[in-house]
């Protein structure tokens, strides 16, 4: 799942440095790397925690303090370290496709009709459980985990992403549906990589026509060539209405694919 409110401004060049100036602290030096013990894994765990249940009101059961699933353990763990105190300030989790074989298929295969997807599968990684501490949520954190993604790919020589960008349905979902009616205009995906909720977001009984502002997550993925790939579902766990994006790594935007191949 995608964190829906990373309250960051748009990306800019200037941005996309490991040094970025914060919004609530100080400037402080960030770095990108992928988790390599248990004990890194749980530091994720604990902010998804604090981002997806303390402050968004998931409903985490048994969690001890930590936002764990049967997934966890099938994933590769990006993490964004401050360097100064060496916090883990911002996060996502990689499921790629040979592992996603022996967690019994993709995350978002829970919400989702994937067959038409297939195709591409042993081609595609599954991004997921993004989030950055509300001290950090800047562009230039948000583009280091990007970076960090973009170089994971490009090592193994993967060539779609696919993941749940999500908005909240704090108000019954209208806002939800008001910002697909907007989107699909534009961004929706060709027929062929066409996905259907199996708890679909009753788009048709909502007010579609309200004032909206597309969350910086999702606005960054589209701004980078992805695709949404059909109507939003409804995950009633973490109160969202998330639509699958798909961003297949020869439509990105040459503007940011540079910065991320240093």
């Amino acid at each position: 799942m995608f964190e829906p409110n990373l309250q960051q401004p748009d990306i800019h060049q200037s941005e996309i440095q490991n040094t970025t100036p914060l919004s609530r602290k100080p400037a402080a030096s960030l770095s990108v790397a992928l988790a390599t013990s248990a004990e890194e894994i749980a530091e994720a765990q604990r902010l998804r925690f604090q981002v997806f249940s303390e402050e968004m009101g998931a409903q985490i059961k048994n969690s001890h303090g930590m936002d764990v699933d049967g997934f966890d353990a099938f994933c590769d763990h990006l993490l964004v370290r401050d360097d100064a105190t060496q916090q883990v300030v911002g996060t996502y989790r990689i499921l790629n496709p040979m592992q996603a074989m022996l967690a019994g298929g993709y995350y978002s295969a829970g919400e989702f009709d994937l067959s038409r997807l297939s195709p591409l599968a042993d081609r595609t990684v599954e991004v997921g459980r993004a989030c950055v501490h509300a001290d950090y949520r800047t562009g230039g954190t948000i583009t280091l985990l990007w970076a960090g993604l973009a170089k994971y790919m490009m090592a193994r020589q993967y060539e779609y992403m696919i993941g749940c960008g999500s908005l909240s349905m704090h108000d019954g979902g209208h806002m939800a549906a008001s910002l697909f009616s907007r989107l699909r205009e534009e961004y929706l995906s060709p027929a062929e990589y066409r996905v259907f909720p199996h708890n679909p977001l009753p788009i048709e009984a909502l007010d579609q026509s309200l004032p909206v502002t597309c969350p910086p997550l999702i606005r960054g993925y589209l701004r980078l060539g992805a695709y949404i790939c059909g109507e939003p579902a409804w995950d009633s766990t973490f109160n969202t209405a998330d639509m699958l994006v798909l961003l297949p790594f020869s439509r990105m935007n040459p503007k940011y694919a540079a910065h991320f191949q240093k």
